[in-house]
């Protein structure tokens, strides 16, 4: 079975979490931490600022690795990196996303996950 390495930012603000939806391909309308495939020849940190700034015109600092997510769909196996990030610069804006949210700790049950990001939400509740 293929596997897949991708990275995933964790932006917490105001004691929320940024989420965004997906608005293109298989699982298209799931919700998921924005992000993207590590490219050859690129650290985790270094796909997860070009995928934030291709996504979401967005410049980001990846600070510390939070969780790395193993999760088997059918067709491939996932390893997802999730790093706690912060926003340097940028707005945040759906470049590829359908929509996005900011999730307190009580309302990260409100939107349908993708099964691989379910796997961090109770972490993240914690967190919060």
């Amino acid at each position: 079975m293929e596997t897949i390495n991708v990275v995933a930012a964790i932006i917490i603000k105001n004691g929320k979490i940024f989420t965004t939806q997906r608005g293109y391909g298989k699982f298209k309308d799931g919700w998921e931490f924005p992000g993207g495939k590590i490219e050859e020849g690129e650290t985790p940190q270094e796909a997860l600022k070009r995928e934030m700034k291709e996504e979401l015109d967005t410049v980001i600092e990846v600070h510390k690795l939070l969780d790395t997510i193993e999760y088997d769909y059918p067709e491939f196996h996932l390893s997802m990196r999730c790093y706690l990030c912060s926003v340097i610069h940028g707005t945040l804006k759906l470049c590829e996303h359908k929509d996005a949210k900011w999730l307190g700790k009580d309302e990260l049950n409100s939107v349908d996950w993708l099964p691989a990001d379910i796997a961090l939400i109770e972490r993240l509740k914690r967190l919060l």
